[in-house]
């Protein structure tokens, strides 16, 4: 695992782990403290093709501005280009498998039946690949928003549970990424369990994160992203443990 930080961030290690920071600041600049496994790989070399991560977190506030969360993703958008030698990758759909966070201004559904916001259990199958045009489409053309956001839900599964969890507590997180199912854990007890799994066709890599980015594209058609303004927040994480399943 790497740690990686933009200005105004840090990540420092700890005793059994880390500490993922992000100052207070205003809406005019990114803010970002991330681990991760993947960020100077290409996307087809991303490590993993199924696992199991456990760890213990704390966060400093229920509520902070802006998302954060461990598991693993592709990295659709090419959020790591911020880091230098990061490189370029094309536009894809999302796969994921995370513990995600996402204050009031996120919605990050395709469907309007599932958690958009707050803390969550949540994966993400994509059945296509590289699709600019239709992402381009969706945020272009106003008039054909509401038709991008359902064609997305067609070619992208999602499943979520919302976790009614106090998070600026410790507890042990666990999620169980395999072929057909995934398990998410919460101080060992089984809290979410889903059918939709990432194709180990796809490689993922492993982030744990925390920064005071926003996006949105709600039922109505309304896409909206950004970086948004707030306190002084922090992630701390320890006895993290990966492994292949």
């Amino acid at each position: 695992m790497k740690a990686r930080a933009t200005r105004n961030a840090s990540v420092s290690q700890t005793k059994n782990g880390w500490r993922l920071g992000i100052q207070k600041g205003d809406s005019l600049s990114y803010r970002d403290a991330q681990l991760d496994d993947y960020s100077q790989l290409p996307r087809h070399k991303f490590p993993h093709q199924t696992l199991s991560l456990s760890l213990r977190a704390k966060t400093s506030s229920i509520s902070p501005a802006g998302t954060w969360g461990f598991g693993l993703w592709n990295d659709p958008f090419g959020m790591s280009l911020g880091f230098g030698g990061t490189p370029f990758r094309l536009p894809t759909l999302p796969n994921a498998v995370w513990f995600f966070y996402g204050s009031k201004e996120n919605y990050l559904s395709f469907t309007d039946n599932k958690p958009a916001n707050g803390f969550m259990a949540q994966t993400f199958q994509s059945k296509g690949g590289v699709t600019p045009p239709l992402l381009a489409a969706g945020l272009t053309l106003p008039f054909s928003r509401k038709t991008s956001r359902k064609l997305l839900s067609k070619v992208i599964d999602e499943d979520s549970a919302s976790l009614s969890v106090d998070v600026t507590q410790w507890h042990r997180y666990k999620l169980q990424w395999g072929p057909k199912r995934v398990l998410f854990y919460v101080d060992d007890a089984l809290a979410f369990e889903s059918p939709v799994s990432p194709n180990a066709s796809r490689p993922l890599g492993v982030i744990i994160w925390m920064d005071n980015q926003y996006a949105a594209f709600t039922p109505e058609g309304r896409i909206a992203f950004g970086v948004l303004e707030g306190q002084e927040e922090w992630l701390e994480v320890e006895d993290i443990v990966i492994s292949e399943m």
